[in-house]
């Protein structure tokens, strides 16, 4: 439910218009703190003895963590430990210099978004020490989602070495500029269960990097199941989803997470 611009540029719509199935379980309101030094929306799920699965969620351009409040609190409805990042620039650490940055960048935004991401997936492993400092949780179960620039995070903290179980990246690219590219380093998917999901008619962020890297990953050792590979398409929507395609993304990114996460 956001729109990146040719220019680069994510506008995340209303919260309203995005939350599906908002009553199909109980739960906690979502609430703010700050760990290692990273500025967070954390949903708690109901009581368990057992150590609790993580699963971040990261957002897109120019929006923030609390966008996805609600998607948070049905992530820890499921059981999860539900962690929204606020991305190095945004939300609750906003770059008052952003738009003056991306105003002087010859090369659009995308190069901007790119150095926020590499930003941000430096401070993954403080992060999730952090995470475990504070809660019990199994560190073997650590998933990532994340939505137009947060797909394109959730690509790079995959071959940057993060520990992580399974992802779901949404409406992002694997393919960019320069050697840092996620698609170079199909090795480092092997352990994972990736779900991409793209838009069919997304002129913005097109699908085709996306279905290159997944007939790379069919092609590749891996130690998962040939169905922890998958490679969604919302037919007929473009980057700005519809509230009825983002219900079925998020549908099909939760059945992901229960299945893998």
């Amino acid at each position: 439910m956001s729109e990146l611009t040719n220019s680069g540029v994510t506008v995340t719509t209303p919260v309203a218009t995005r939350v599906a199935d908002q009553n199909a379980h109980p739960r906690s309101p979502a609430y703010a703190r700050v760990l290692a030094g990273v500025p967070l929306l954390v949903a708690v799920p109901p009581p368990s003895d057992a150590p609790l699965p993580v699963v971040l969620w990261c957002h897109g351009f120019r929006a923030d963590a609390l966008a996805h409040a609600a998607e948070l609190e049905q992530v820890a409805a499921m059981g999860f430990l539900a962690i929204g990042i606020d991305a190095v620039g945004h939300g609750s650490r906003v770059d008052p210099e952003l738009g003056a940055r991306l105003a002087a960048s010859p090369d659009g935004a995308l190069p901007v978004m790119l150095d926020l991401v590499e930003q941000t997936v430096r401070e993954f492993p403080m992060l999730i020490d952090a995470i475990a400092a504070v809660y019990i949780i199994d560190r073997s179960r650590v998933s990532i989602v994340g939505i137009s620039m947060g797909a394109f995070l959730t690509y790079r903290a995959i071959v940057a070495g993060t520990p992580l179980r399974a992802g779901v990246a949404l409406l992002g690219s694997p393919e960019w500029p320069g050697h840092a590219s996620p698609h170079r380093a199909v090795h480092a998917f092997r352990n994972l269960a990736l779900l991409s999901i793209t838009a069919e008619h997304d002129v913005s962020v097109p699908p085709d990097a996306v279905r290159r890297l997944h007939v790379a990953l069919a092609q590749s050792s891996s130690t998962v199941d040939q169905h922890a590979r998958h490679h969604y398409v919302l037919r007929g929507a473009g980057h700005l989803t519809s509230a009825h395609e983002w219900q079925t993304a998020m549908r099909v990114t939760m059945q992901w997470l229960q299945r893998y996460g």
